[in-house]
């Protein structure tokens, strides 16, 4: 028989969302343990996004999303200057055509958030006949790459933590004050082997497992949808050390890949791949034959032999619109990811951050949040 390990608090879930909680938790004196599905932390979304440190600006129609994270840039950036890009210039652009917000209702929204937003009328860079409206504002980039090494590190070397990878949960039940959670290490070096834990306090920070998570503890789910999603790197000589995101509908953006020297590249048209409107995400490329990727435990899509075929080239084509004819990139390579949202959240396009405690005795906790900047809020609560 398995006689189960205590922890004072379990964190499922190794992105960033997950590591912050875990050291907060450490950080109050408690033993914690930390499962992660891959071998390795920061695999999916945490690395795999266009690493943006909002200011607040990319969600003109939902302020309580822009409030969020506007509210906790200074304290982010305050704590993580070394894997922030501050000196770039970065340009929010009103296409002509088709856009949810206008200019007026741009500068309103940003006078209302005291950020700054200064009117551009002249630049070589930039087409003007596609851009209503085209504003020098104050956005950063952080790294994701170095906040992995940063804090994978903090994690790992932390007496109070213990990082468990790569895990599979195999049963989760409650034992009067306890959860008893079994799972299955399938390292070779440690020869495949079933253990058991026990705590008081489980957090849920799995993001595209949030509900399959939710289903094996037995508490509710959160309505989702799941989207297969590229973010691609590009290149430019013309358009270094520079942002442009445009703004409020089916376009784009290209910025800073923290100080990496890359540019990332997204698109609301075409970065999104496939979408599933399950509440776990399930797509046609998963099959039963590769365990490596299912709608319980969704896999890292840019390893994947079926993930989708870059739409790279049609992103550029967007954005070029954009550019004076003078402004050139090339496109290196991409990384794809499932990203989750909120049902809630396609008329105002807002993501907030979801901490919602679903269990009391014993405690479980679900943070779902897509904001780095966010990772304050499990303080909040926990």
């Amino acid at each position: 028989m398995i006689k189960p390990e205590y922890f004072d608090a379990v964190v499922i879930g190794g992105g960033i969302f997950g590591c912050y909680a875990a050291l907060y938790l450490a950080g109050q004196g408690r033993r914690v343990a930390l499962l992660e599905k891959e071998s390795r932390l920061f695999q999916k979304a945490s690395l795999v996004n266009q690493a943006r440190l909002h200011g607040g600006y990319h969600y003109p129609r939902s302020i309580a999303t822009a409030a969020l994270s506007d509210e906790h840039k200074e304290r982010f950036t305050a704590e993580h200057r070394q894997f922030v890009h501050f000196s770039f210039e970065k340009y929010y652009a009103i296409d002509r055509f088709g856009s949810f917000t206008d200019a007026e209702q741009f500068e309103r929204f940003c006078r209302h958030l005291q950020i700054r937003c200064e009117r551009i009328t002249e630049h070589p860079l930039f087409n003007f006949n596609r851009m209503e409206a085209l504003y020098l504002t104050e956005e950063y980039s952080f790294d994701p790459v170095l906040l992995r090494e940063h804090y994978t590190q903090r994690v790992e070397n932390h007496p109070g933590i213990r990082v468990l990878k790569p895990v599979q949960l195999l049963a989760a039940n409650p034992e009067g004050a306890d959860w008893t959670i079994e799972y299955k290490i399938s390292d070779a070096a440690l020869k495949t082997q079933n253990s058991k834990l026990k705590t008081q306090i489980v957090i849920n920070a799995t993001y595209s497992a949030t509900n399959a998570v939710n289903c094996l503890f037995g508490v509710g789910q959160l309505d989702l949808t799941h989207e297969i999603s590229e973010i691609a790197f590009i290149t430019s000589r013309q358009f270094r050390n520079m942002g442009l995101t445009v703004m409020d509908g089916p376009f784009g953006s290209i910025m800073p890949y923290g100080l990496s020297g890359l540019l990332s590249l997204s698109s609301v048209a075409y970065t999104h791949h496939k979408i599933s409107y399950d509440n776990l995400p399930r797509f046609d490329c998963q099959t039963p034959e590769d365990l490596r990727c299912t709608p319980e435990a969704p896999g890292i899509c840019t390893e994947c032999p079926r993930r989708p075929a870059s739409n790279a080239y049609k992103m550029l084509q967007q954005m070029q619109q954009y550019f004076s004819d003078a402004v050139q990139f090339e496109h290196l390579f991409s990384y794809f990811t499932i990203k989750s949202k909120l049902k809630a959240n396609y008329i105002d396009d807002g993501r907030p951050t979801e901490i919602a405690q679903l269990s009391n005795n014993p405690r479980f906790y679900c943070l779902f949040a897509g904001k780095v900047n966010s990772i304050y809020e499990i303080e909040k609560i926990v």
